[in-house]
């Protein structure tokens, strides 16, 4: 089979000997490494004697100590305890309120208010709990990975051992098929081609040969070789990344964004809670001069009652099952979310960072137009080229040649009678045919240089062939020379030069330009040369500012002390060539610490740490299970089309989310001053435990349907911009405090007119109820209200499983005042004057929202203009 090597392009490899050799066999060295070079002769038993070794082996005692000494040939990772994991969900700032709130209850023996606060910090720390999980199942993918067993030899013997017990120094075989179960270095052999492709991202096998390396679960493709151990475990290039990956992840700003509410709540809580207390204590101890168990008593259900209602208990639960529901409808556009937090992420991406092979690109090489030499047409050199390969080979040059042919069945009117194929020495196929006049001719091709050399090339042609292959280079094209020779095969003849490239996929440039209307940068990153990723950059329409990841980032570069200038250029650039795991690494958290929210897309084991630690990693149609375990989005569809739809869809979650946000905050405001306000001023408790857990299960349940409401889609990235979020939502809560406590204010009024107190007797019970059906209708108008920064009259209109979940929650809470179902029963007129107060206040909020939206966009609109340079000076 012809097996010729894929390589890094000429720019990076011109040397006197070997001018632009697109195609010249290589050690395969990790893409973003230094140009790789072969080892002789002496340099081999140089590194044979660092080893402490020989082509001999080692012996089995000697094998035994190093084990002893270095451990097993084996990813070990240092991961926390599962448990202690666990108890961490049980310990902060929110989960610290639940949890006092349900001790409260549980001493006070208020059964309801113990299970279903209990209830909800259980289903919290479990949701946390197995989103955690990903990472160790990322790391057990990556294990996967590694040879089980190998053949050894050990005392002069050829041994079958596990490859955990391989050890520095070792001499393996490696044979076609096997998978690679170390760092090694080839001593002795022909020809090996390995598949690496997982590891460093190239789409082709790679060409090995005596003093080349290869690397730890890489595979073999074709050929045996002899090589010696050089590094195991977590030391090999397999296990670096597996480390980054271990190391790798960071708190979603999801996550963040309820740990900051809840610590504003709490806070504001806490300062109530003083209040509260010290207006119960005054007038029970210092007032009425009573003090005993039933005051304490009193002020904990004070507390307790308080506990509830500042913290926001379901409002993880709401989000899960938001973002759930979001991963389904992600789901159908062929995006699997495999962590909820990746969709909030999603939608505030700003930059993209995309694989090329495969994912920008078909990963099927290709012939550009033919480059023919004397009086050969275009379509002789690929003819010539298609003799000198293996009908129905595997080998994607072959394929690339044979499908080029403009008639295949040409190739049925001449007989091959030889073939060599390709040899990493020489760095070309032969092939020997018999026409149908009974004439013999042999063609070959392979790398440009072989081809020129074989060729005897003048001065003048071999000038303008080398220009040619560097034109080629130039262009980011691999180049393939094609010769013709008569029967004695001594004289040959230039017959062209055929250029292949990976081309775009079809959709690809559409992609990106949706991609940039979306507000996001879309940066390429890729193993290959630049020259290679700039041409496909330029097809693409995207920027061709690309840069080499070994030079921005210095081999010793800690990748989380990203020095400012490297983070900058990494801004600045639009795409990386010669990149491997660390730099990808690297890329992603330079970006983030410039305060951008990244993807990154991949499909090897070589993208898993960078997946893991971007914002929102996504392995793309056809990954590795490293990476898709890594990832926090798989698409199942090729391409990144389908990232576009999923980013759409993130952001329409997001804004459902945020309303969410919005109306809890401006409801826990709501209920918590009521509460506080009326004890202060009236020495009255507006509301029970069990109402507040009663609002809070009305309020939050039917919610969840928000994940089907029809929103407006940003046409930027959205984020979590606390201050804004909070602000608004103050406002929205001191109109919902207004209300509350102006219903307060109208049922003391009433309580102390004669004349409304004859047509109708209300007591502190019957404002309780009236209290909490405010709250409940209230609140969920509100949401109506919050949902759109249009008027709640124009569109988008609620969907109907939200309106229809809302309605049959106010009927519930409707018919539970009517019949005093857990609460004081309300006559059905008093329900009908909440119900007309609340649709009043409704079309306020509403008017103050506009106003205030209003106010923002112009001083919005005014930053812009300030910040906009300064182009000519008046005079």
């Amino acid at each position: 089979m012809t097996t010729l090597p894929a390589v890094e392009p000429p720019a990076a490899l011109d040397t006197p000997d070997n001018p632009a050799s697109t195609l010249a066999a290589t050690s395969g060295a990790p893409a973003g490494t230094a140009a790789p070079t072969t080892l002789g002769p002496a340099a081999i038993a140089a590194e044979l004697g660092k080893l402490a070794t020989s082509p001999k082996g080692l012996s089995p005692d000697e094998a035994k100590g190093r084990l002893e000494k270095v451990g097993p040939n084996a990813i070990i990772a240092r991961e926390e305890n599962r448990w202690s994991k666990l108890l961490g969900y049980f310990w902060g700032p929110i989960p610290w309120m639940i949890e006092a709130a349900a001790l409260i209850s549980l001493v006070r023996r208020d059964w309801p208010d113990f299970a279903v606060v209990t209830g909800l910090l259980l289903y919290n720390a479990a949701v946390g709990f197995w989103q955690d999980n990903k990472a160790a199942n990322a790391l057990a993918a990556l294990k996967k990975g590694l040879a089980l067993k190998a053949r050894a030899l050990r005392g002069g013997q050829w041994l079958s051992v596990d490859a955990a017990d391989l050890v520095p120094g070792d001499v393996v075989m490696v044979a076609a098929g096997e998978i690679v179960p170390a760092d090694c270095l080839l001593i002795e052999g022909e020809y090996l081609s390995v598949d690496q492709s997982a590891l460093t991202g190239e789409s082709l096998p790679v060409s090995k040969r005596v003093g080349d390396s290869a690397y730890s679960g890489s595979i073999a493709k074709q050929g045996t070789m002899t090589a010696a151990v050089t590094a195991t475990g977590n030391q090999t290039f397999f296990g670096r990344t597996a480390k980054l990956v271990a190391s790798a992840g960071s708190k979603s700003h999801s996550e963040q964004a309820v740990l900051q509410i809840g610590d504003f709540l709490i806070l504001l809580a806490a300062a109530l809670a003083v209040v509260l207390v010290g207006f119960q204590v005054y007038r029970d101890v210092v007032v009425a001069d009573v003090w005993g168990w039933d005051t304490i008593g009193a002020i904990a259900q004070f507390v307790l009652v308080l506990l509830i209602a500042s913290v926001p208990v379901a409002m993880p639960a709401v989000m899960s099952v938001t973002m759930a529901l979001g991963a389904l409808a992600l789901s159908k556009e062929k995006a699997i979310v495999s962590r909820l937090s990746a969709i909030e992420e999603l939608a505030g991406v700003d930059v993209l960072c995309s694989d090329k092979t495969g994912t920008l690109t078909l990963n099927q090489l290709k012939l550009d137009t033919p480059i023919p030499y004397g009086s050969a047409r275009a379509q002789d050199v690929v003819f010539a080229a298609a003799l000198a390969s293996q009908t129905g080979s595997e080998d994607a040059i072959d394929q690339a040649v044979l499908q080029a042919l403009a008639d295949p069945k040409a190739l049925d009117t001449v007989t091959r009678t030889k073939f060599v194929p390709f040899d990493p020495v020489n760095k070309k196929t032969v092939a020997t045919v018999t026409d149908a006049q009974g004439r013999t001719f042999q063609y070959a091709k392979g790398a440009p240089q072989a081809i020129a050399e074989l060729c005897k090339l003048d001065p003048v042609t071999r000038g303008k062939y080398d220009g040619e292959v560097n034109a080629l280079a130039g262009r980011g094209y691999r180049a393939l020379g094609v010769a013709q020779s008569g029967d004695d095969g001594t004289t040959w003849v230039l017959v062209g030069l055929l250029s292949l490239m990976d081309p775009p996929r079809p959709d690809a440039k559409s992609t990106i330009a949706e991609t940039e209307k979306l507000g996001l940068a879309v940066k390429m990153v890729t193993g290959d040369d630049v020259a290679i990723g700039s041409e496909i950059a330029k097809q693409l329409g995207m920027g061709g500012h690309l840069l080499v990841a070994g030079d921005v980032f210095k081999e010793g570069t800690d990748p989380d002390r990203i020095p400012m200038s490297a983070a900058r250029a990494v801004e600045r650039a639009d795409g990386f060539g010669r990149v491997f795991p660390q730099h990808k690494y690297e890329i992603v958290k330079s970006l983030q610490e410039l305060g951008h929210l990244v993807a990154m897309t991949g499909d090897g084991v070589n993208d898993a740490p960078a997946l893991k630690e971007a914002d929102c990693g996504v392995a793309v149609s056809g990954a590795t299970d490293a990476a898709r375990s890594a990832a926090a989005l798989v698409l199942t569809a090729p391409g990144l089309s389908t990232i576009v739809n999923a980013i759409i869809e993130a952001r329409k979650i997001f804004e459902r989310i945020r309303s969410y946000v919005y109306y809890r905050i401006a409801m826990t405001l709501d209920i918590m001053f009521v509460v506080v306000m009326a004890y202060v001023f009236f020495g009255f408790q507006p509301l029970t435990a069990i109402m507040i857990v009663v609002l809070a299960l009305l309020d939050d349940i039917p919610i969840m349907t928000i994940a089907y409401d029809k929103v407006e889609t940003s046409p930027q990235p959205v984020r979590w911009h606390m201050q804004r979020i909070l602000v608004f939502s103050s406002l929205m809560g001191l109109l919902a405090i207004a209300q509350s406590f102006g219903l307060v204010l109208a049922g003391m009024e009433w309580m102390s007119d004669p004349a409304l107190m004859a047509r109708f007797a209300l007591d502190h019970q019957h404002l309780q109820t009236m209290l909490f059906l405010q709250l409940a209708a209230g609140g969920h108008l509100l949401l109506f209200v919050v949902r759109t920064r249009r008027s709640i009259f124009v569109p988008p209109y609620p969907s109907a499983p939200l309106f229809v979940a809302i309605v049959a929650t106010q009927a519930v809470a409707a018919l539970m005042c009517a019949y005093g179902i857990l609460v004081p029963q309300l006559p059905w007129s008093l329900i009908g004057i909440v119900w007309v107060y609340v649709l009043i206040w409704m079309v306020v909020t509403d008017v103050v929202k506009l106003i205030y939206y209003r106010i923002q966009d112009q001083r919005e609109a005014a930053g812009m203009r300030l910040s906009q340079p300064i182009t000519g000076v008046q005079a």
